[in-house]
């Protein structure tokens, strides 16, 4: 198998993957809320507060890139709320 098959059953089974997903991940009612909460203006206020870079921020906002656990314990430890709580506002289910 060249290296260009490979490359293509693996794009292949990231698109069935997304597929996949919950379509009811909503990150702009979890980003806007943590926004409200803290006092803040916009995206760019808090990646600072949250101490990422704006292009996570961005690709979380536009469902390019999943809210993660590192990022989840952030929000949590600088808005007080829970872990439950900030899935819930994703929409994720709750394990």
């Amino acid at each position: 198998m060249s290296v260009r098959q490979k490359k293509l059953e693996l794009i292949e089974a990231m698109n069935r993957a997304r597929a996949l997903e919950p379509s009811s991940f909503v990150p702009n009612k979890l980003l806007d809320t943590l926004i409200e909460r803290l006092n803040l203006k916009n995206d760019a206020e808090l990646c600072r507060v949250l101490e990422v870079q704006p292009p996570i921020i961005s690709k979380i906002r536009h469902r390019k890139l999943a809210v993660g656990a590192t990022i989840l314990l952030r929000m949590h430890e600088k808005s007080e709320l829970s872990i439950r709580e900030l899935k819930e506002l994703t929409n994720a289910s709750v394990h």
